[in-house]
């Protein structure tokens, strides 16, 4: 096995930078531009994001999820409530993210408390599931050690049989990181990088520049 050298691997970053004039004064704005950008250029799966959770021990774990919707309420992703994730927040109720585009040096880091969404909101996005994702959504025990693929599967056919396929499990819905930070990064040459964080403070934001 050839290992790689993992110490040399690098990339020099674009000219292409983020100043407080482009960034603005509503990060929710900027936000929707960026991800606009990373439609167009195609980019696989631009609404996934690395959200990190921990313990009331301060144990930390992290997991991509995909990121639903994002508006002045916070960003909704769904989970089974009974997952690590979902038991992780209902006992510590704050989460960090991040989306990552690096096919254009971009990511933006959103932090803030974490709660569910109302049962009318996550019934609205279970029915807009396909109906083989709402089926594993009922039988699949999210984060439990299982015996083998068979037993997932032998869940799976159970589900689909009964009467209430395709009907949403109480412990699976939404949950939505009310966001009291946004930080864009936008990579630059020579490691000297763009951040520029947005505060929240009542209902206006505070914009302020990081040293990368």
């Amino acid at each position: 096995m050839v290992t790689p050298e993992l110490s040399a691997m690098r990339r020099e970053y674009g000219e292409t930078g983020l100043d407080e004039q482009a960034a603005g004064t509503d990060p929710y704005v900027l936000f929707d531009r960026w991800l606009a950008d990373a439609v167009s250029a195609g980019i696989t799966e631009p609404n996934a994001m690395a959200l990190a959770t921990a313990t009331t021990d301060a144990v930390p774990s992290v997991r991509i999820v995909l990121l639903k919707s994002l508006d002045a309420a916070g960003a909704v992703f769904h989970t089974s409530y009974a997952s690590r994730k979902g038991t992780e927040i209902a006992a510590n109720p704050r989460a960090a993210a991040v989306v990552l585009w690096h096919d254009l040096s971009r990511q933006v880091r959103l932090e803030g408390p974490v709660a569910p969404i109302s049962a009318e909101e996550s019934d609205a996005y279970f029915e807009s599931r396909p109906p083989g994702g709402r089926i594993s959504a009922a039988a699949s025990p999210q984060s439990q050690v299982v015996a083998d693929r068979a037993e997932l599967e032998r869940r799976w056919d159970a589900v689909a049989a009964s009467p209430s396929a395709g009907t949403r499990p109480d412990t699976w819905g939404g949950l939505r990181l009310r966001v009291e930070s946004f930080e864009f990064w936008q990579g630059r040459p020579n490691r000297l990088h763009d951040r520029i964080r947005f505060v929240a403070e009542g209902d206006a934001w505070r914009r302020e520049r990081l040293a990368p």
